[in-house]
């Protein structure tokens, strides 16, 4: 599925919760090198989808993020909760995108490990 240039929204398939209805997709190399930088904070609803990517890094940025690191069959590999500014995560051989959320957004919705996304176009 091609969500290239549009918002969408993500859902836990898992937990019956949606995690956004902004999320943003970063496929160029630019967007995604850029990512949220420049932002002051990422509002409820709100996020950024960076495809491809196997790691991202918060250099540069104001302020914490959640992220969730998926596969190819939108099956969540990892979360990172508050991951704050001047970090970087690990490699992610097994992951296609990394999905950046406001904070608070991975405990709320009770994401973890092995939980299904869908992501649709808004």
């Amino acid at each position: 599925m091609h969500l290239y240039g549009y918002r969408i929204s993500a859902c836990n398939l898992s937990r019956g919760v949606v995690l956004g209805n902004a999320i943003r997709v970063a496929e160029s190399g630019l967007s995604r090198m850029v990512g949220l930088l420049g932002e002051r904070r990422l509002a409820p609803g709100d996020g950024l989808l960076i495809v491809p990517s196997q790691g991202v890094h918060t250099l540069g940025m104001l302020f914490s993020i959640d992220i969730v690191v998926l596969d190819n069959d939108w099956k969540v590999l990892d979360v990172r909760k508050r991951m704050r500014p001047f970090m970087v995560t690990r490699v992610y051989f097994k992951a296609a995108v990394v999905l950046e959320l406001p904070t608070g957004t991975v405990a709320q919705s009770g994401t973890c490990i092995g939980d299904s996304l869908q992501f649709a176009r808004i």
